[in-house]
């Protein structure tokens, strides 16, 4: 079992996806900084100086100091952060797309189909016509 283990981790396919699932994190962190450090600030120029990461709906008031007997942490529905997600998830999909088009242009176009020989019917009717001479 330990011998198939390894054959299956040593095979193309596994260490590919090790190395793009370690590369879309390293990528992840820098659309995540673009976003929150470049796009976010315009967006919210745009937007009247509104910081989206700070939006939120308190349901229950932060009361006491934090780390002391009977504090109680502020309860919010942070929703500015989760339309950072969404602005992120679009800058995302969009990298992706332009990276997907870049790598399908440097594809070879398919090689062109071998020409579609008679049917076989026409080859048939060839054979018969044939025997029909002799």
């Amino acid at each position: 079992m330990l011998k198939e283990f390894k054959k299956f981790i040593m095979t193309g396919n596994v260490i590919e996806f090790a190395v793009a699932v370690i590369l879309a994190g390293a990528v992840s962190q820098v659309v995540n900084g673009f976003v929150k450090d470049i796009v976010m600030p315009v967006v919210g120029e745009f937007t009247g100086g509104v910081d989206f990461a700070n939006l939120k709906y308190v349901l229950t008031e932060a009361s006491g100091v934090a780390g002391e007997a009977g504090a109680v942490a502020e309860n919010a529905i942070r929703y500015g952060a989760w339309i950072n997600s969404i602005v992120n998830l679009i800058i995302v999909g969009f990298v992706l797309f332009m990276i997907i088009k870049a790598y399908n242009k440097t594809k070879k176009p398919p090689a062109p189909a071998a020409p579609k020989g008679p049917s076989q019917e026409e080859l048939l009717a060839e054979i018969r016509d044939l025997l029909k001479k002799q």
